[in-house]
């Protein structure tokens, strides 16, 4: 499934989560959020398009049905537990000292990643546990600074939640810092559609 990505990472994050400690708070249940309003289709991030001409598998351009996640008490834990175990265990790196170079995507399989890099293993994961790819889409933000950053929005059956590198929280997406700008579609993996109010694009995410 994962290509020339190293599966222990997956299998190392399977078998690690159990052994985690982090906040009960990210444990306790879910909370209920809000459905971002979306606009219309917009430019799709180099990065993405980077990422699918060395991951072509993983980019089927087709048509797909939405679906959301019904979002339990336990399913709020499992998704929760791995994004803890991947911040965990991914050193944040900038792509500029990673791969001298300004934007790249790509899975952290050698245990390095930035923003987009620790959403992508993510969302990867949660794929190989079951969870629809319809509902696990990439994200860009803004921080308060402008600068660039990218997410994971969770679509589920109590509304948006955000997987960030920088929080081992399960947040509602109105409850992070950030405007954000645009993200896959639920109808299709390789287009990508604006969130209201618009916000210009940054030129790179970065963190």
């Amino acid at each position: 499934m994962l290509g020339i990505v190293s599966k222990a990472v997956v299998a190392l994050g399977m078998a690690g989560m159990a052994l985690i400690a982090v906040n009960a708070k990210s444990f306790a249940g879910p909370e209920t959020a809000t459905f971002a309003a979306l606009g219309q289709e917009t430019s799709v991030p180099y990065g993405w398009v980077d990422f699918c001409q060395r991951y072509r598998g993983e980019c089927q351009d087709d048509t797909t049905a939405p679906e959301e996640i019904e979002l339990t008490a336990a399913v709020f834990r499992k998704i929760a537990r791995i994004n803890a175990w991947v911040n965990k265990n991914i050193d944040p790196v900038t792509d500029a000292d990673h791969w001298s170079a300004l934007d790249k995507w790509d899975y952290p399989s050698d245990g390095k990643g930035d923003c987009e890099d620790f959403a992508l293993l993510k969302r990867r994961m949660l794929i190989e546990e079951g969870f629809p790819r319809q509902a696990l889409l990439i994200t860009v933000v803004k921080e308060k600074n402008g600068e660039g950053h990218s997410v994971l929005t969770i679509k589920t059956s109590r509304g948006e939640f955000v997987l960030d590198n920088l929080s081992d929280e399960m947040r509602p997406w109105t409850q992070v810092p950030y405007r954000f700008v645009k993200r896959q579609s639920q109808h299709n993996q390789n287009a990508w559609v604006a969130i209201e109010p618009l916000t210009s694009a940054p030129l790179y995410v970065s963190r």
